[in-house]
């Protein structure tokens, strides 16, 4: 069982870049994948990111790679989006969420089992 809380959303221009926190606190967090996600009104959740329970493998929305880079930190239950280069599309609320098989690339939202609340990133241009 793991709790999520994300944080580190806001305004920023164009251009600009952003880190968001996510932070967990199960005790099984390193058996995890975590995944980033991010969803507009009208719009199915898109996946963003994943990254595997050791972090020794990323995968990016392809539109995204480059941009995007995701980390964890198992020592502190915590993973983390950068977000460079954001663009007015990048407009989203931005949810973490874990996924209890720890491997591979998964990219649907029914894949994982938790979810955090979500932090708005808002990109002005």
């Amino acid at each position: 069982q793991v709790q999520l809380v994300e944080s580190g959303g806001g305004l920023v221009q164009a251009g600009g870049s952003l880190r968001l926190s996510c932070a967990a606190d199960g005790r099984t967090f390193s058996t995890y994948a975590m995944g980033w996600f991010r969803q507009t009104p009208g719009k199915e959740r898109e996946f963003v990111g994943r990254i595997i329970w050791n972090g020794g493998e990323e995968y990016y929305a392809d539109s995204l790679k480059g941009r995007f880079t995701i980390s964890r930190d198992n020592a502190k239950n915590m993973a983390y989006l950068q977000m460079n280069r954001l663009e007015p599309e990048d407009t989203a609320v931005y949810y973490c969420a874990a996924d209890k098989v720890p491997t591979t690339r998964r990219s649907r939202p029914e894949n994982y089992d938790y979810w955090g609340q979500g932090t708005q990133v808002t990109v002005s241009s």
